[in-house]
């Protein structure tokens, strides 16, 4: 199990815009189409690596509570499916229904929306603002797959409720660890 870590995009980065599948409704959705009120976040995962695996449960969980508040989420997978055909479209779809994502699924199939994100692993997390500036990236919380450390999503948690109240969000933003993201 590799550990990657996230690059840490600048702060105040504008998002990157898309248009990818979402494998979930079999349709194109944008950057505009899962923008929230208040702030949306982006995150890059797949189906298989073991450090998603084990944040999907609080991901899940976030993407309820925070969609309910006005924070749009939306998950992009961009690994080389010819490699690793485990985290293919079909299957990304089925991924979803199962862990009851509430967010779009989108396959990243050219890739070029990771590499406009900088995104280097899986997990990564980006927090934008209404005027999508980048606000916080990084990890979700210090859990990993065999720490033993609870998973909370405290920091992501934290940024959003900060985002949320107004208040200022603090610049000390550890970065995500994961997978690499499995490149063509």
């Amino acid at each position: 199990m590799a550990r990657t870590p996230s690059n840490m995009l600048a702060l105040g980065t504008k998002a990157p815009d898309f248009n990818l599948l979402d494998t979930v409704s079999d349709t194109h959705t944008s950057l505009e189409e899962v923008k929230g009120k208040h702030g949306t976040v982006v995150m890059f995962i797949c189906n298989h690596c073991p450090f998603v695996v084990h944040v999907n449960p609080k991901i899940a969980e976030l993407g309820r509570t925070y969609q309910a508040k006005g924070i749009g989420f939306v998950a992009i997978s961009s690994n080389d499916v010819d490699n690793y055909p485990d985290d293919a479209p079909d299957l990304m779809k089925l991924k979803a229904e199962e862990e009851g994502y509430t967010f779009p699924y989108l396959y990243d199939g050219s890739q070029a929306v990771a590499k406009a994100y900088d995104a280097a692993c899986t997990p990564d997390f980006y927090l934008f603002d209404s005027d999508l500036n980048l606000v916080y990236r990084g990890q979700l919380d210090d859990s990993r797959p065999g720490n033993g450390l609870p998973l909370t999503g405290n920091d992501l948690q934290q940024a959003m409720d900060s985002l949320l109240e107004g208040s200022p969000i603090s610049n000390d933003q550890k970065p995500s660890i994961g997978c690499n993201i499995k490149w063509k």
